[in-house]
């Protein structure tokens, strides 16, 4: 094999687990943009919720802090804790557009931490709990 295709491969491989360090939107390329988009459209037929202008909203109801960290996407992503929390935070500011409540308090390393410990054990019908509370409140789910 070329040692330029082999170099190649290895720094694809190693991405995820020196993902730790970068900021948060080479964060969101490495370890969301794959699924939810570069602009968080997400994809219906692949079954991944769009986050853009719509995810702000989760911090409108209980368990939603948690839900957002506690997701596998979140949960057990290879990032420690401050990167998570870097990671959410750019996502609600940068994504999540006019869904970002006014009063927003920014994750912290020790609020990840807290919500990591805790394990989601049924997402989809969390998911199902959440977007009917937000609907309650007159928030529709995003298309």
């Amino acid at each position: 094999m070329p040692r330029f295709l082999l170099a190649s491969l290895l720094a694809l491989v190693a991405a995820p687990a020196l993902a730790a360090g970068y900021t948060p939107q080479v964060n969101y390329m490495l370890n969301c943009m794959g699924c939810h988009l570069p602009d968080g459209a997400g994809s219906k037929p692949n079954d991944t919720p769009r986050m853009k202008d719509f995810v702000g909203y989760f911090l409108k109801v209980p368990g939603g802090r948690q839900y957002l960290i506690q997701v596998p996407g979140s949960s057990q992503s290879r990032l420690d804790d401050a990167d998570l929390a870097a990671l959410m935070n750019y996502i609600i500011e940068e994504i999540g557009g006019p869904s970002r409540p006014a009063d927003f308090v920014p994750y912290t390393a020790a609020e990840v931490t807290r919500y990591r410990a805790e394990k989601l054990m049924d997402v989809k019908g969390t998911r199902a709990r959440l977007i009917r509370e937000l609907q309650a409140l007159g928030i529709e789910e995003a298309p």
